[in-house]
């Protein structure tokens, strides 16, 4: 992650843990102790999994850092046996961008990363093809060409992998990379890649979604964002986006509305990833949206 801008101040706290009495209490005494001050705060106590979600937005007064708030943190993560973690809302999430040959998503997520729209500095494209190079060079963002046939899948994923260390890559988004990850792949980014589905799963996997649709004759299409498991496209949901169409519409009209809501649904999972909104909860997810 990129280093917190001087004088900002700001943090967010997100936490899961084992639900009890007194964590709320004790967060906001922990930051009441430490001179800080809650600007926005969520919480979800989930009754299925005996679980309680929290992200808190705060202030701190100087000489307060971001190393002291973590070490001081510590001893309430313990008592509440918390996973939890402190960022500066300041912070640039580093991502990655795997493409095949379609371009919107990739275009999309570039665009709204130049113009602000998402809180991520886009360090690279990963394609297994040279379609969009041009397109990667036109928004300054370096591009990476690494083929991948059956007989270099390892090796194309070892020099991917390689990459993400080199660059620090914080988020690898497949923004319609069209390749099945490897089970140790999809272990060592294991809640950091976020795959975009061209449906609203559960529905019509595998060739021609749309034309499968439209055989069915429905009346709901959409696409699901959804973080990188070892089960294809099982991954804990993010965000889904659907569009209502009606009898009239063709395939080709189905394929360009799709890959609308394709837009729309990634870019909301990406930002909402960066901001620290998100938080695992088994095969679910909790969004603070």
């Amino acid at each position: 992650m990129s280093q917190q801008q001087p004088g900002t101040g700001q943090y967010v706290l997100t936490l899961s843990c084992p639900d009890k009495q007194g964590i709320v209490h004790a967060v906001s005494s922990y930051l009441f102790l430490t001179g800080c001050n809650i600007v926005d705060s969520q919480q979800f106590g989930d009754g299925t999994s005996g679980l309680f979600f929290m992200r808190v937005h705060f202030s701190a007064e100087a000489p307060v850092t971001l190393e002291k708030l973590r070490a001081s943190f510590a001893a309430t993560g313990d008592a509440f046996r918390m996973d939890w973690q402190i960022h500066p809302s300041a912070e640039r999430a580093r991502v990655l961008l795997l493409v095949s040959k379609f371009g919107h998503c990739l275009n999309d997520l570039l665009f709204r990363a130049s113009t602000g729209a998402l809180p991520v500095d886009v360090v690279g494209v990963v394609s297994n093809h040279t379609d969009f190079e041009d397109l990667a060079a036109s928004y300054g963002v370096p591009f990476h060409h690494i083929p991948v046939t059956a007989a270099t899948k390892s090796e194309a994923e070892a020099a991917l992998l390689a990459l993400v260390d080199a660059e620090q890559v914080d988020l690898v988004v497949l923004a319609r990379y069209m390749q099945v990850l490897s089970d140790d792949l999809c272990k060592a980014l294991t809640g950091r890649a976020i795959n975009i589905h061209h449906s609203f799963l559960p529905s019509f996997k595998g060739a021609k979604p749309y034309h499968q649709a439209h055989a069915r004759g429905v009346k709901l299409i959409g696409a699901t964002a959804h973080y990188v498991t070892a089960e294809l496209d099982e991954g804990p949901i993010i965000e889904q986006e659907v569009v209502r169409v009606s009898h009239d519409v063709t395939p080709e009209q189905l394929v360009a509305l799709g890959r609308d809501a394709e837009c729309q649904a990634l870019a909301r999972a990406v930002k909402w990833h960066a901001e620290h909104r998100v938080l695992l909860n088994g095969s679910r997810t909790v969004v603070f949206a």
